[in-house]
């Protein structure tokens, strides 16, 4: 039987069904239902964790039926101040946090996306409703806003292995930072690594990032494939993927910590 999860992934479409909102930052392909779970199949998987993409603002109508029809999925939403959420009830629709974006040299986060103001403003409602809140931030912002996190109410799981700068190495202080989140047990990390990994380098080079996070605390760690690898031209193979994850990881018992023990506690 097919065990483990793959903690992030987006649906887009079908788009007669579910249109992408008028005010938007970007349309991609189609992604749908029916592909991730022959995904999930071909990588031995049997959970995933479906993350509102903001492309959708505040129609949440796709991921509730696809959380209503798959119970081995879970479910990320988008909530900020122009989109007021109750969140009580999600946890029975399957919905386990909400997300928000903090990144360096961005600007202005996407059309639909939430604030790491949102978050604050949000984190003691998200408390109550028994949810965790999900960050996309990167190692340059991370060490202003860390006292932040670590006294926020709610589990925070920060997204792509925490954006570092493969050029900075592991001793640049956001990844330090990030590092001694992890090592205390304030923050969860998907390791999702490739996004930190386009600019030309070799993907071997991401392996002692990886290493040096499960060193500092095994028991904090997710994967997430991030399929269907949005503006990302080519997009990676997914099985490879996971096949490099399990060849860094090295451990059959870490391998089945990250991918079984670790998200069924946080999403189970």
């Amino acid at each position: 039987m097919n065990v483990g999860w793959d903690c992030h992934a987006h649906l887009f479409g079908p788009y007669e069904r579910f249109p992408l909102a008028p005010d938007r930052d970007y349309t991609p392909p189609e992604a749908l239902e029916g592909q991730y779970i022959e995904l999930l199949a071909k990588l031995g998987l049997s959970h995933g964790v479906l993350i509102h993409p903001s492309a959708y603002d505040g129609d949440f109508s796709l991921l509730f039926e696809a959380l209503a029809s798959r119970p081995n999925l879970r479910g990320v939403i988008v909530a900020n101040a122009g989109n007021p959420m109750t969140f009580s009830g999600l946890r029975d629709k399957g919905v386990r946090a909400a997300r928000f974006s903090h990144r360096s040299g961005a600007g202005a986060n996407f059309a639909g996306s939430a604030s790491f103001e949102d978050l604050l403003s949000m984190a003691a409602r998200l408390a109550d409703a028994g949810m965790h809140a999900e960050l996309w931030t990167d190692c340059k912002a991370l060490p202003d806003i860390a006292d932040q996190l670590r006294a926020l109410p709610v589990p925070v799981v920060i997204d792509h292995m925490g954006g570092f700068d493969i050029t900075a190495g592991i001793d640049d202080p956001g990844f330090r930072c990030l590092l001694s989140l992890i090592a205390d047990g304030k923050a969860w990390l998907k390791l999702c690594v490739y996004r930190n990994l386009l600019t030309g380098h070799d993907f071997e080079e991401g392996a002692q990032f990886h290493r040096a996070l499960l060193a500092a605390n095994p028991e904090v760690l997710l994967w997430g494939s991030d399929w269907p690898h949005l503006r990302v031209v080519p997009p990676p193979d997914t099985a490879k993927l996971l096949a490099k994850f399990k060849r860094w990881t090295g451990s059959e018992r870490l391998v089945r910590k990250i991918l079984v023990t670790n998200p069924s506690v946080l999403y189970g």
